[in-house]
């Protein structure tokens, strides 16, 4: 009924508990969940989750935070890519709010990192997974530069204002929302989950973070994106299954091989 459009399993939090958390989503009709890789380094342990369990795929990439790790190259992460149950590239993008003392022209590695998830999405064909943090103008500069619409992808975690929504919208990525949507300060990220479409909006947990209210402050897990979904639902005035099935039909659209 439900997909977790991006989560953390393998992170060690998580790792563990498969097991549990497994019985946990049947038990909240969560069905699907896209794991989500954030280094070259962790990616065996990524691939072998959706290799393992027939509900589960894999994603390819490294995150903007990730220093101190293995750079990816265009072949790393076409090879990968190449693997079965892999469905995106990333998660991939900017991430501009801890500085630790650079500057913005400092982060010019970070960019270019960006720049090669963005040519791998286009030579594999798949989508991109998109994070962006106090870098949205550098985000959809870079995006547009690439050519980034020919892959699409999705700006998951979506933190950011309209504007920037409608930007996204405009490149043909969809939006996905997290347990922050449930929020009580998150009033301007509420009003943009009104505006976009239903039918460019994904759910997530971003799991082991970011739990949803009620569970806000402890561990988070998959089996609670039906939370996001029933906030969502709330918002947009609609019958809490067509977030369901709508939501499950744009992840099926965009990670088409995820079927």
């Amino acid at each position: 009924m439900y997909v977790d459009s991006h989560c953390h399993l393998s992170f060690p939090e998580l790792a563990s508990r498969i097991d549990e958390i497994r019985a946990a989503m049947a038990k909240a009709d969560v069905d699907r969940a896209l794991c989500i890789c954030t280094t070259l380094e962790e990616f065996p342990e990524v691939h072998a989750l959706a290799m393992r369990y027939d509900n589960f795929w894999a994603s390819a990439g490294v995150h903007p935070d990730s220093e101190g790790v293995r750079e990816p190259m265009l072949d790393d992460l076409v090879a990968m890519a190449a693997k079965p149950r892999v469905v995106a590239i990333g998660e991939t993008g900017l991430d501009y709010y801890r500085l630790a003392g650079r500057s913005v022209q400092d982060m010019a590695w970070q960019r270019e990192r960006f720049r090669v998830h963005i040519r791998a999405a286009i030579a594999t064909g798949l989508p991109l997974v998109v994070h962006t943090r106090s870098a949205s103008q550098d985000t959809l500069a870079i995006l547009r530069e690439e050519g980034a619409a020919a892959a699409g992808g999705v700006f998951h975690c979506f933190t950011e204002t309209m504007d920037v929504a409608r930007a996204a919208l405009d490149l043909g990525f969809f939006i996905s929302f997290s347990g922050i949507l449930t929020f009580r300060n998150a009033t301007e990220l509420q009003d943009v989950a009104r505006f976009v479409p239903l039918d460019r909006c994904l759910i997530e947990t971003d799991s082991p973070y970011l739990a949803p209210v009620p569970h806000r402050g402890r561990l988070n897990n998959p089996s609670y994106v039906a939370l996001v979904a029933r906030h969502l639902a709330m918002l947009k005035g609609c019958p809490l299954e067509t977030v369901a099935e709508t939501s499950s039909a744009n992840f099926e659209r965009l990670f088409s091989r995820a079927k």
